[in-house]
């Protein structure tokens, strides 16, 4: 079989299946390899060579593009560039792009006497149980699963030593974290999360975005012109932040409130991750509170935002209620996770209780147009986590030219808080911890398409860790894993996936 031309070897999906119908036809024994094979390495090409002594015929498929999970930028290479290349290795004799994300329909279609994998699967575990759901199949179709036993190389480590898209300093960061770290102590952290239960206040806040191209000035009056071409709406503010909590966390308690009027409760609990209970507060004769942004549609700059709230806050017998609830539920909670978004959810008195009471607390104070100058951190007496932007530091202190690292350090000593993390954009972030020296992180973020909700997926996960009292470095080092992840996604669209998050640790620190 193996004098067939590397371009005739390459066949669609039902192609291959026809083909092997007749090999079958003839009694040849089919052998099945199905992967990703990113980077072509001399593993891959022992793998195959192992694998074509089984049988007659060696059909290798390969994972789709649209399917590839391994982490960011993966794959490296197109689906077609990746067949081809196998394609032209002698051992192999038919070559086909997957249909499905796993090998459990490949196999019933071309029903394999032997399906090979490499030997890293030996153990039936992988993070995402594939290779358990694929043995399953092979024993329903009656073939042989075995491993191939050689050197385990991996492509992943192969594209971080000599293709990274990082820069030097970040690629020599990593370098070093991955001789301090292993990696499966860092996924037992994440797996960890899951036996906290949290509870998570704030505003919500509706994100209407209006995606539009840009037709020029108006030729009446000196205004943009805009044509509009489709919108969308998110769960935003401490929704999305409870959100982003509960792809981690065990059980998460939602408190927010709500206006009585444009209250959009259906679709608000339509967004809500199963693991959430919400409990909603009225705000008599009041909206919602809804940003409305004009974004262009193909750079998703924004154009305009539009803010619809009365951040006037809840009445003083709905507040006192509202502390009454806190100060009778706080205590059966791991965290308090205080998304304060300055628009009248969190009172200030509620603010000092939450302090005085919660058994760990967590803040971020957010800084917007709605309330620039005059929300800030201080607020709050005492807190266990904080998060801030740098220009929310800057205003806590009330100092433009301070020292970020020197704010950072007076912060959290008057706050008393056992983690106080400054976010520094593209520049990574600060990790201050009150018995460990403050660590600067490099950014991991390779791709921005929009950094709406990337400070607040931040936040989430990093009070979850400084629950769990990571070191500074695994701290910084998750919340930038996290960061990464949501300024690829267009505002608050989805919350952070907790496997995603876990295969990206994987690729990074291979």
């Amino acid at each position: 079989m193996s004098d067939l031309s590397g371009a005739g070897k390459i066949l669609s999906i039902d192609e291959l299946a026809e083909q092997v119908r007749q090999f079958k036809a003839e009694g040849k024994k089919i052998v099945l390899c199905h992967g990703v094979f990113d980077l072509l390495h001399i593993g891959h090409i022992r793998y195959f060579r192992q694998a074509r002594k089984y049988g007659d015929v060696l059909v290798v498929t390969v994972t789709p593009d649209r399917y590839v999970d391994k982490g960011p930028d993966r794959p490296a290479f197109s689906e077609h560039l990746r067949t081809e290349a196998i394609a032209s290795l002698g051992v192999v004799d038919l070559v086909a792009v997957n249909g499905w994300p796993t090998a459990e329909e490949t196999l019933r279609l071309l029903r394999p006497a032997y399906y090979v994998k490499g030997a890293e699967f030996k153990d039936l575990a992988d993070m995402t149980g594939k290779i358990g759901q694929e043995a399953a199949v092979v024993k329903e179709i009656g073939a042989e699963l075995v491993f191939a036993e050689d050197i385990v190389f991996s492509s992943s480590n192969l594209i971080n030593r000599y293709m990274s898209q990082f820069s030097n300093e970040t690629n020599e960061y990593l370098k070093i974290f991955r001789n301090r770290y292993q990696r499966d102590d860092i996924l037992q952290i994440i797996d960890r999360m899951a036996s906290l239960n949290v509870l998570v206040i704030g505003d919500t806040i509706l994100d209407e975005y209006h995606y539009c191209s840009v037709l020029g000035v108006s030729s009446k009056d000196p205004a943009l012109a805009l044509k509009y071409h489709s919108h969308d709406l998110f769960a935003g503010g401490a929704l999305a932040v409870a959100n982003h909590v509960a792809a981690f966390a065990g059980n998460v308690q939602l408190v927010t409130v709500l206006g009585e009027q444009d209250r959009q409760e259906d679709f608000i609990r339509s967004q809500l991750s199963p693991n959430i209970t919400p409990y909603f507060i009225t705000q008599p004769k009041s909206f919602t509170t809804l940003k409305r942004r004009f974004v262009d549609g193909y750079s998703f700059n924004k154009l305009l935002e539009i803010y619809v709230m009365n951040s006037g806050g809840l009445p003083d017998d709905e507040d006192e209620r509202l502390c009454q609830w806190m100060r009778s539920n706080m205590s059966k909670y791991d965290l308090v996770v205080s998304a304060d978004f300055g628009h009248g959810a969190i009172s200030g008195k509620l603010a000092r209780e939450m302090a005085a009471d919660a058994p760990y607390l967590a803040v971020n104070t957010q800084a917007n147009a709605g309330n620039r100058g005059y929300h800030v951190v201080t607020r709050y007496p005492r807190a266990d986590f904080v998060s801030l932007a740098v220009h929310e530091l800057q205003l806590a202190m009330r100092n433009e030219l301070g020292h970020e690292r020197t704010m950072t350090d007076t912060l959290a000593r008057r706050l008393g808080c056992n983690h106080l993390v400054t976010t520094l954009g593209r520049r990574g972030c600060l990790v201050w911890g009150k018995s460990e020296d403050l660590l600067g992180i490099p950014a991991l973020a390779r791709k921005v398409v929009d950094r709406i909700g990337a400070g607040d997926a931040f936040f989430a996960i990093a009070s979850l860790a400084s629950r769990l009292d990571v070191s500074n470095e695994i701290l910084g080092f998750l919340g930038n894993v996290v960061g990464a992840e949501a300024v690829e996604i267009i505002g608050n669209k989805k919350p952070i996936e907790k496997m995603k998050v876990k295969k990206h640790i994987t690729a990074i620190l291979r």
